[in-house]
């Protein structure tokens, strides 16, 4: 079973940046094929899908929210993903998951693994 956690959350302002780093227990290797994917949820909300990078070829996907202002990225060797996030806003304020799934989607019932979460508040 995979296990991940998640981590770089934290408290910024309007306009910063941050990245979140999701470290995998297991070896999600290239040869997996595996998707490693973001989601957030605020309060009150469902958990929605921000971005998702297929470990084999490096392919991306992003939510319309953050795309032109995030980045996901890997790094195989360390079995870890990052979502760099720019130009935050208030509306991005959640608890960000990281997750795993063996399809290269953005649905959420797709993905079999889960984080615990970190929390990131962009205040006004």
């Amino acid at each position: 079973q995979v296990q991940l956690v998640e981590s770089g959350g934290g408290l910024v302002q309007a306009g910063d940046s941050l990245t979140l780093s999701c470290t995998a227990s297991e070896r999600t290797s290239t040869s997996s094929g595996y998707t490693m994917g973001w989601f957030r949820q605020a309060p009150g909300r469902e958990r929605e899908f921000v971005a998702a990078i297929n470990w084999n070829t490096g392919s991306t996907l992003y939510a319309d929210s953050v795309k032109g202002r995030s980045t996901i990225s890997r790094d195989n060797a360390k079995n870890m993903v990052y979502l760099q996030m720019n130009s935050l806003k208030p509306e991005d304020t959640a608890v960000y998951y990281c997750a795993v799934s063996k399809r290269y989607t953005t649905l959420r019932g797709a993905y079999d693994y889960w984080g615990q979460g970190t929390q990131v508040t962009v205040s006004s």
